[in-house]
């Protein structure tokens, strides 16, 4: 008889299969594959046990010989989805390179907008997400901050990624070029209830050009990171 597996033992391949029962004829490599392809296309609302057995042929109940439940699903998704983090050339600095680590966890996010949602909770993390965070730490290995600092510092820009992704993803949802002209006739109409905020309008926020906020904060974390390292 199978002994049920958690997320983590799925994730880090310790899941044990008994010697009785059919012999399996799909893995959980390949179930994660196909979720991350229908989240992809139509969010993770959309991702269910029956919808993800259907791709093979199976029933809801079959597919739980694999994967007990959507929970452990979802996390099997997410680190398919974010693959094994790219190497990042740290010769120039720590400060270019985790631009670029930032940059490319920034496609990653886009390439799979669903993601920033299903890592906002406490949930297991497999081989794949942590080695995100492994090369972005490394990066710092040399800064002069303490090691909990270092990650620290790490999950600060990555919560300014998935901000950043998810504000475009709201923007591409609710038109976000409408709403912006609408806030600044509001804020024509009403500037003296909100003077700074109509001050800033007229400097050029909320209008089309206002859509580098991924730059301007991103480096605004890494001059914070800079003061703190030592001298």
């Amino acid at each position: 008889m199978k002994a049920e597996v958690s997320a983590m033992d799925l994730l880090w391949g310790r899941g044990v299969r008994g010697s009785r029962g059919p012999r399996p004829v799909l893995t959980v490599g390949q179930i994660a594959e196909a979720a991350v392809e229908i989240a992809d296309a139509e969010g993770l609302p959309a991702v269910t046990m029956q919808r993800v057995a259907q791709r093979f042929g199976f029933t809801a109940m079959s597919l739980y010989r694999y994967v007990p439940g959507r929970a452990e699903l979802v996390a099997l998704m997410v680190d398919s989805a974010m693959g094994v983090a790219p190497a990042v050339d740290a010769a120039e600095g720590w400060r270019p390179a985790l631009r670029r680590w930032a940059g490319h966890l920034r496609d990653v996010f886009r390439s799979h907008p669903w993601v920033t949602q299903a890592t906002i909770q406490a949930r297991p993390i497999g081989p794949n997400e942590l080695s995100w965070l492994e090369r972005a730490v490394a990066l710092l290995g040399g800064s002069g901050l303490a090691g909990g600092e270092r990650v620290d510092a790490v999950m600060i820009v990555t919560g300014h990624v998935r901000n950043q992704v998810q504000a475009e993803i709201g923007i591409a949802a609710d038109d976000g070029v409408h709403l912006a002209m609408s806030l600044a006739e509001t804020l024509r109409e009403r500037a003296a209830d909100f003077p700074a905020l109509t001050e800033a309008a007229a400097g050029g926020a909320f209008g089309p050009g206002d859509t580098d906020g991924f730059a301007f904060g991103l480096e605004c974390i890494l001059d914070g990171l800079e003061r703190r390292m030592p001298t």
